[in-house]
């Protein structure tokens, strides 16, 4: 059987209120904390974290939910934060719900009976029974990347139109007209924010688009390739594509060498995250990139601080009057060889 804390306080002859508050984090006597350590030491004294989650109402997890696990963006997002929320004594339940909206409402039904004491979440859809009841129950939600219009929690979420609207800018500026877009799936926040920020580029010219410059794929390889080869199909004068996603990116380069397309000669191209990938292209490949570091450090900055309020305030759930924050980030561009002035 393993050690208690009366074992503890046997043997520094301490009282259980004082090791009490040295095992939840408070604040004890310099000498104290010293024979307090060196006893847990001897008897190999271990929390018992399930225990004291009955106690707290806080089992000290997060959970994670994600569209895709094999999705770079979000790996990058979910190591970071992983790490800024293990740094604070948090785990974490990642559940990949692989773009379903099913999935997605399972794996929040899931982590919320595992009583998670937050939720991170990339939305797949616009699914938001499973949110409105972490919020309900006073757990923080932050959602990341992909806003929902009906749901009021906090976000951290980068300026997808500005970074479209800016990169079609730059295509105009090296003499392109015929521009055509790689969007992502209507339903998805982002997808329609770049698609907005593309039309917003041609409208800033007194220029409007033409739909059949505009080819939707499905934030997949597959999806960006199906999408190239389409946009290439019908607009034999198109000099230059955006792609508005990473995987999409990578399809869509792979169709061109397919097709035997030359970049930039024949077609210029702008692509979306991922400088290794940009860095591996002949030529580099222009991309809009995205800061994953400060996503996930912000994302777990608004999740720690409320949680840290709460806890402040010996009364779980009590945030609600407090109002949702939403922090939009700049994306950033590294400048490649794939665009030709005409």
């Amino acid at each position: 059987m393993g050690a208690t804390m009366k074992d503890i306080a046997k043997r520094t002859g301490l009282g259980l209120a004082t090791i009490s508050s040295y095992l939840n984090g408070g604040n004890v006597r310099e000498k104290n904390r010293i024979k307090i350590e060196e006893a847990i030491e001897e008897l190999h004294f271990e929390v018992n974290e399930v225990a004291r989650g009955l106690k707290t109402n806080r089992t000290k997890t997060i959970g994670i939910v994600i569209p895709e696990l094999n999705n770079i963006f979000f790996a990058e997002i979910i190591t970071e934060t992983e790490d800024i929320l293990r740094n604070h004594g948090y785990a974490t339940m990642i559940c990949d719900c692989r773009s379903d909206e099913k999935r997605e409402e399972e794996a929040e039904e899931f982590l919320f009976h595992r009583r998670v004491d937050g939720l991170i979440l990339m939305p797949t859809g616009n699914g938001e029974k499973g949110i409105q009841r972490f919020l309900r129950a006073g757990k923080p939600v932050v959602l990341i990347d992909r806003k929902m219009e009906q749901t009021d929690c906090d976000c951290v979420l980068v300026d997808n139109e500005g970074a479209a609207e800016e990169a079609v800018d730059r295509l105009f500026a090296a003499g392109h007209r015929k521009i055509g877009i790689i969007a992502g799936p209507d339903k998805i926040y982002t997808a329609k924010e770049r698609l907005s920020g593309y039309r917003k580029a041609f409208y800033g010219k007194g220029m409007t688009p033409g739909e059949e410059f505009i080819a939707r794929g499905d934030y997949t390889i597959a999806g960006g390739a199906r999408a190239m080869r389409e946009l290439m199909e019908k607009n034999k004068e198109m000099t230059a594509v955006f792609i508005s996603n990473y995987e999409m990116t990578v399809g869509a380069m792979m169709e061109l060498n397919d097709l035997g397309v030359s970049v930039p000669e024949e077609l210029s191209v702008i692509g979306f995250d991922n400088e290794d990938f940009a860095k591996a292209l002949r030529p580099r490949l222009s991309i809009v990139t995205q800061p994953s570091g400060e996503i996930a450090r912000r994302a777990a900055e608004l999740l720690l601080g409320r949680l840290e309020r709460e806890t402040a305030s010996k009364q779980p759930g009590n945030l609600e009057s407090e109002r949702p924050e939403t922090v939009t980030l700049k994306t950033g561009f590294v400048e490649g060889r794939s665009v030709k002035y005409l």
